[in-house]
């Protein structure tokens, strides 16, 4: 299984379908799992995924519509029920925080594991964590509502072809890596760039400011699509995008995977977003999100060139 990987564990919008769930997905971070918009049925969706309570240390809430948090009730108490063995951090907007407290206590349970609460007030970075920065952005919907994004720090590689040209070996590779140096020898003459991954989450939302900086050069984009280009006026009216907008964001931003989802019930062919996607003009890799779907990550980019930053 990889290490970084996108779990679809619903896709509908406003209203479930026979083939649809209310929102929820996870994101596998190394060691980590980030939970997004557990709607109605997620408990149940993680059950068919493979996805366990453990699997959790983070949730990320783009806004308190029933499709995007519904499902936080029963994740919170399964979460107790199940002795998670590490704290769980809960982001939402500021805004919702009675709809969260609602949510949170919404029956009689037994709490078992700390729950930290993390109100959102501004766009910008809200956590850190050992491989990762996550950072929020606001967006735009008739209620408060943010978009999150997780960014990889920059890094680099050690070339082995390298090493031995200039003899360094053992506990030798260690030192250079942790002083940056080592009888003279740079880190820069041993190594090479390797570019953080990055991954980004929209939720309904009109075309705005923060779909732009949240999509910005992102290696996986997740964003809304919930209706078709026909539709447009409806999308902005209603605060949402249709699949050409969405795809326009990610082509602009330069995003190398799209992932498309949150479809209105009205709409039964899928293979429509496809195309309205790629009619837009975005050219990289295409996933139309569907129920139980596992999208690993892209792999990382190479450097342009052996040893050289790109």
């Amino acid at each position: 299984m990889s290490a970084r990987e996108f779990v679809v564990l619903g896709t509908a919008s406003q209203v479930p379908t026979r083939h649809r769930n209310h929102n929820g997905y996870l994101l596998r971070w190394d060691g980590e799992g980030f939970l997004f918009d557990p709607g109605e049925g997620t408990q149940r969706q993680m059950l068919r995924a493979g996805v366990a309570a453990h699997d959790i240390n983070r949730i990320c809430i783009t806004h308190f519509h029933g499709d995007h948090s519904l499902g936080l009730a029963g994740v919170i108490q399964r979460i107790n029920l199940d002795r998670v063995p590490h704290p769980v951090a809960v982001h939402y907007p500021a805004s919702g925080q009675v709809f969260f407290d609602r949510l949170r206590y919404a029956t009689a349970y037994r709490e078992t594991v700390p729950l930290g609460q993390a109100p959102v007030t501004e766009g910008g970075l809200l956590a850190t964590g050992s491989s990762y920065a996550l950072h929020a952005q606001r967006l735009d919907h008739p209620v408060e509502s943010f978009g999150y994004r997780i960014t990889e720090p920059d890094s680099r590689r050690m070339r082995p072809d390298l090493l031995a040209r200039h003899g360094v070996r053992g506990p030798d590779v260690g030192r250079i890596q942790r002083e940056g140096s080592w009888n003279g020898i740079g880190l820069e003459e041993v190594s090479e760039h390797r570019p953080g991954q990055s991954f980004a989450f929209v939720m309904d939302t009109r075309l705005c400011e923060g779909v732009h900086a949240l999509a910005e050069g992102v290696d996986m984009l997740v964003i809304e699509s919930t209706f078709l280009d026909e539709d447009v006026a409806l999308a902005t009216e209603h605060g949402h995008l249709s699949a050409g907008q969405a795809a326009g964001a990610a082509r602009d931003a330069g995003v190398r995977h799209l992932v498309l989802t949150h479809f209105s019930q009205r709409y039964n062919d899928p293979a429509e977003f496809e195309r309205q996607a790629r009619a837009a003009g975005f050219e990289g890799e295409l996933t139309i999100a569907a129920d139980l779907m596992h999208v690993p990550l892209p792999k990382r980019q190479r450097p342009a060139a052996a040893g050289t930053a790109r």
